[in-house]
């Protein structure tokens, strides 16, 4: 697939000559660095409580890394022959999830495994990755009817999370699959139609009168870029109009009520400071009382209290910026920065096409969790439940970050000739 050639080029060699000495720092220290420090913060966050299961992060982060250093090892050739039963399996938890699931906090997500509970959309992720990884390596999207195969491919998990419900896992599904069509030499006017029906959606419910401007533009935009321009032309603007219509509806009878609260709340969270916008208060007081360099590990007052519920979970970056302050806040989110830069240059190195989908598409699915998460605590977007990746509470979140990081160093490993250290 030629479109992604350039990825071989480029500052990204320079840099795998000095990285093919040794041991990938960047790579595996950022996952280890973040997944030790959020077992202090959550430990602070049960200073209060009558349970202590902070303890448990730092094991299964400890049982991930284990398992990503043997994934490491594994020759991709031979996982591509997995895909297809790995994607299979996947849908059948995620269905058994309606029938044997667990529930807890108004959603059931759960499958309750000799007296764990799994999580399998977290497996559902990765497991859309790989597929897509595949499939687009070998159909690469140069038509618009070459859209049609990824995206009947990702309806499925999409679908069963959805009606879970698990609005916020779901929409990783929708980053993944965008990311990878463009890498996969997708034109971006493309993506901008794939995206314009949920911004239909959005203008729809909030500015109305939007539409006469946004419903044209994407006709246009169709009639530049697309084949059959007519046809296009017609489809868009049928798309675009039915988007428009059913959005009420959708609205009403498609989300539950908590969902409904946390779409809108954020943009005015003290229209109920004691029901849906008390996380998001008490989350930015919280992380502005830091200040700049925080109160300390294990000494937040608004962390000790308890003043945010279920805080170890999809809330932790509060207790992060109450107890470091904004410089630690900082560091953890360049952090983030780094690991994404250090993914994108694997992705250009890597020496098949498939391999390079398969950590472009693990690249957003941290990524995509990561703006998320931080952008829900501070105030900046919707509660989504999203766990910010290695720092928030969760077993299985947990077992399948670690699991991508040793993806992307067998990648790195082959095309790299990285020592075997491990």
């Amino acid at each position: 697939m030629a479109v992604l050639s350039p990825r071989r080029g480029g500052f990204a060699a320079k840099g795998a000559k000095q990285r093919s000495l040794g041991f990938d720092w960047m790579l595996w220290g950022i996952p280890a660095a973040l997944t030790l420090l959020a077992g202090i913060l959550i430990a602070s966050t049960q200073r209060q409580a009558d349970y202590a299961d902070w303890y448990q992060h730092w094991i299964s982060g400890g049982v991930g890394f284990g398992l990503a250093l043997l994934v490491a090892r594994l020759p991709m050739d031979q996982l591509r022959r997995f895909q297809w039963p790995i994607y299979v399996v996947t849908l059948a938890s995620l269905a058994a999830v309606r029938v044997v699931g667990t529930s807890a906090l108004g959603a059931q997500r759960w499958i309750n495994i000799a007296g764990f509970h799994v999580q399998p959309s977290e497996f559902a992720k990765l497991a859309a990755v790989l597929l897509l990884a595949g499939v687009l390596s070998r159909y690469p999207v140069e038509r618009p009817v070459d859209l049609v195969r990824p995206i009947l491919l990702i309806l499925p998990p999409w679908a069963l999370v959805f009606i879970q419900p698990d609005l916020g896992t779901s929409l990783v599904f929708g980053a993944i699959l965008l990311v990878m069509l463009f890498w996969a030499g997708m034109p971006l006017a493309w993506l901008i139609l794939l995206l314009s029906p949920l911004i239909t959606a959005i203008v729809a419910g909030v500015l109305p009168w939007g539409l006469l401007l946004w419903i044209p533009l994407m006709g246009w935009l169709a009639w530049r870029s697309l084949p059959w321009k007519r046809i296009a032309l017609g489809v868009v603007l049928a798309v675009q109009g039915a988007f428009a219509l059913i959005t009420p509806q959708l609205w009403m009878h498609g989300l539950k009520d908590y969902q409904r609260d946390r779409l809108v709340l954020f943009l005015d969270p003290s229209k109920d400071p004691l029901g849906g916008g008390y996380h998001l208060l008490q989350s930015k007081v919280g992380i502005g009382s830091g200040g700049l360099w925080g109160t300390g590990l294990m000494h937040g007052s608004l962390t000790r209290l308890r003043f945010i519920p279920e805080q170890h979970t999809d809330f932790i970056f509060s207790a992060l910026g109450e107890e470091t302050g904004f410089i630690g806040s900082v560091l953890v989110v360049l952090g983030f920065a780094l690991l994404v830069w250090r993914l994108l240059q694997i992705a250009r190195d890597a020496l098949t096409d498939v391999e390079s989908l398969l950590v472009v598409g693990i690249g957003a699915m941290l990524m995509f969790a990561v703006v998320v998460n931080i952008f829900m605590t501070i105030g900046l977007g919707p509660v989504t439940g999203i766990p910010l990746p290695w720092v928030s509470y969760g077993r299985s979140a947990m077992l399948v970050n670690w699991i991508s990081v040793g993806l992307c160093a067998s990648v790195a490993r082959r095309s790299h000739r990285l020592r075997k250290w491990w």
